[in-house]
């Protein structure tokens, strides 16, 4: 990984996780657009890794929902 993914990636998921606990729905675009003031390019790899971490987040959970169903089914 380059250095600027793995910037990033850690920039995404301490976005997300800070979005999260202070229900701040603004708080990407703000990290987004100051990375934009020096770097497009930084910008758009940070929106993308935010979008990849959000869908991870969401398949994680459909595999969870799944399994746990599974597990009270097999009772």
């Amino acid at each position: 990984m380059s250095v600027m993914e793995e910037l990033v990636d850690e920039f995404a998921r301490e976005a997300l996780e800070l979005e999260e606990k202070t229900g701040d729905e603004g708080l990407i675009r703000r990290v987004a657009d100051a990375l934009a003031t020096s770097s497009p390019t930084m910008e758009e790899r940070f929106l993308t890794a935010v979008r990849i971490r959000r869908a991870e987040l969401r398949a994680r959970a459909l595999l969870a929902e799944i399994r746990s169903g599974l597990d009270t089914g097999s009772d």
